[in-house]
């Protein structure tokens, strides 16, 4: 797995962020489906849509550690790993103060603790003023990695204790209901995240295909 390279970011801060990625990914038992490889993934996502959007808006170079830093932990604080969510953000508040200002620091709190999926399908998008954009991006990203089936297939392996057979109808089941409808929900926002959901969504269609035709 290699990171996405960019200038911004500090070099011992990336590394410092992607310990506790997999330190805490241990202690929670968070599987493959949101652990290191994940956030890796959410990582690049994010770090190529501000790529693609930084001539129009060149303050994404200046968040550039806030989006970084959300993708990589987003998952360090899901609930479907942890019982305390504000302890969860404590900790990773802890693991920032030496590292980065307070006003980026909550930024990184702000976006991790509202951009999960069924948040905003329950709250909407929050209001994150100057930060409003690192927020859509990370957000994105982390959608974008959702049109992995094999993502879907690896949690009901490991969080739900499923046989592989019902766990890839679960997949199944689930991407229908749900990743299938991000792009006609108009979940994504800027232009590199539209096209390449489109992508994904037409490769994870053929994949499920091919699913279906071994297994069922």
């Amino acid at each position: 797995m290699k990171l996405h390279t960019i200038s911004r970011v500090t070099n011992n801060l990336l590394n410092i962020v992607v310990n506790y990625v997999i330190i805490t990914s241990k202690r929670l038992n968070i599987d493959e489906s949101h652990a290191l490889k994940h956030s890796i993934d959410v990582f690049n996502y994010a770090n190529n849509i501000v790529e693609s959007k930084i001539q129009t808006n060149p303050i994404l170079n200046k968040q550039r550690d806030v989006i970084s830093v959300s993708s990589l932990l987003h998952d360090m604080c899901d609930s479907k790993y942890i019982l305390n969510e504000p302890s969860e953000l404590n900790n990773i508040d802890n693991i920032l103060i030496q590292h980065m200002n307070d006003k980026d620091r909550m930024a990184v709190s702000n976006i991790i603790s509202t951009m999960s999926y069924s948040k905003v399908k329950k709250n909407g998008y929050p209001n994150l003023h100057e930060y409003q954009d690192a927020y859509h991006i990370v957000r994105e990203a982390d959608l974008l990695s959702g049109f992995d089936i094999n993502r879907c297939i690896i949690f009901g392996l490991k969080k739900e204790n499923l046989e592989y057979t019902d766990a890839v109808k679960r997949a199944i089941d689930l991407y229908d209901s749900r990743m299938s409808k991000y792009i006609e929900d108009d979940l994504f926002i800027s232009e590199y995240a539209i096209k390449k959901a489109n992508e994904l969504n037409n490769q994870s269609k053929y994949d499920i295909s091919v699913l279906q035709k071994l297994i069922f």
